[in-house]
């Protein structure tokens, strides 16, 4: 009995992983972004600053993930950040592959060696999150394999493999906040963009709901890969 519902937890949780795991992976929003210009002009000698929005020119939104990096042009409002909802953005947005192009680099704007590195740091970060969504999928299928009670070292192995997920995947998370908060792309960016096509260049950058995803599905792969090794220790002492 208590097996029992040890197990319909463990497959709860597992259940609810995949779920959280898959939408993480197969939504383009960990980040959200948008970029707005502001013109500072003189008058009677007074500093006006006149923001492009208010003049009529569109600001630039856009959202990234693991597949597509999307852009859309729109007004900036005090609840812009809607405007990210699959029901009010245009479909006229532009989108491009995401894989191994790290955000907000480019070559145009940074060194080749400062482009390289961010080639690599998202490459490992690329290559985490397959490897937690492909544990996940695999020891699901492993646990659906083993139930009820068949074989012990099969509910070991898929709780070896949520395990598995859930470190990858908490490594990539943190990885991204690394990305984003540490180090210095996003400032120079912003300096870049200063200097270059607007002096009073902004950036507004807020986490998506795929990234909050990631972290919910990071605990609930942990919790039931721990109850799928328990259960498969206590069908293994039964069968003794």
């Amino acid at each position: 009995m208590k097996l029992s519902v040890a197990l319909f937890f463990a497959g709860l949780f597992g259940a609810l992983a995949a779920v959280f795991i898959l939408l993480s992976f197969g939504t383009d929003y960990w980040l959200l972004a948008s970029e707005t210009c502001k013109t500072v002009s003189t008058e009677r000698g007074e500093l006006v600053v006149n923001d492009t929005a208010d003049a009529g020119n569109t600001s630039v939104f856009y959202h990234e993930g693991f597949f597509w990096r999307c852009s859309f042009g729109g007004r900036v409002e005090e609840d812009s950040m809607l405007k990210f909802w699959f029901t009010n953005q245009p479909h006229s947005k532009v989108c491009i592959h995401a894989y191994l192009f790290p955000f907000p680099l480019s070559e145009k704007t940074h060194n080749a060696t400062t482009y390289d590195s961010a080639i690599i740091y998202r490459g490992f970060w690329s290559v985490f999150v397959l490897l937690g969504v492909t544990a996940v999928i695999l020891g699901g299928f492993i646990i659906i394999c083993a139930a009820p009670f068949a074989s012990y070292c099969l509910y070991k192995a898929g709780g070896g493999l949520f395990l598995i997920s859930g470190f990858f995947l908490l490594a990539a998370t943190m990885m991204f906040v690394i990305w984003v908060e540490v180090m210095d792309v996003v400032g120079s960016y912003v300096i870049y963009q200063k200097a270059h096509l607007c002096s009073g260049f902004q950036l507004n950058i807020i986490y998506g709901l795929s990234f909050m995803f990631a972290p919910v599905g990071v605990f609930f792969c942990l919790l039931s890969g721990l109850l799928f090794l328990l259960i498969g220790r206590s069908v293994q002492m039964h069968c003794r």
